[in-house]
């Protein structure tokens, strides 16, 4: 068993974070923004960024060669939608994309917003957990966290209008 600390502060003990978000177990803030038969869709829970979205395997594996052909072709189907509606719906010119097969958790992608608050923190893989850090610790307030909210609210919206 792992302990986790969650952006509000919580601690969670789970053996697999994924497992336990994409199973329900442990409800992410705002709640699942976008579900396949293959992926679950979620704000981000330990860093308060509005639009830093996790898309994770429903299936507990590590490795992206793992994915069944059906698995393939839901990811990039699903990842290409969500980040059309973050451009369209939130305004997020670029994004950087994470996937780690080291990872504590299972099979999962990070897609990382980038605003222009970013910047002082440089532009290149470095600065990722500089802001990372920076959320947790500074933008965990009131004001930032409704913003985030809306924008899963927003996101789930765009993103569940069509299917």
């Amino acid at each position: 068993m792992k302990n986790i600390t969650l952006s509000n502060g919580t601690t969670v003990e789970v053996e697999c974070l994924s497992c336990a978000l994409t199973s329900g177990i442990i409800e992410p803030d705002g709640g699942a923004v976008y579900e396949t038969e293959h992926f679950h869709a979620h704000q981000d829970v330990a860093y308060p960024i509005k639009g830093l979205m996790i898309l994770a395997s429903k299936r507990h594996i590590k490795c992206f060669d793992e994915l069944t052909d059906q698995e393939q072709l839901d990811y990039i189907k699903t990842l290409s939608k969500i980040r059309h509606a973050q451009r369209k719906v939130l305004g997020i010119e670029y994004v950087y994309y994470f996937y780690n097969e080291d990872t504590t958790h299972h099979f999962h992608t990070w897609m990382v917003p980038r605003y222009d608050w970013m910047a002082g923190f440089g532009s290149s893989i470095e600065s990722v957990r500089p802001i990372l850090l920076y959320a947790r610790n500074e933008m965990n307030n009131k004001e930032n966290i409704d913003e985030v909210m809306a924008a899963i609210n927003s996101l789930r919206k765009e993103l569940n209008n069509d299917d």
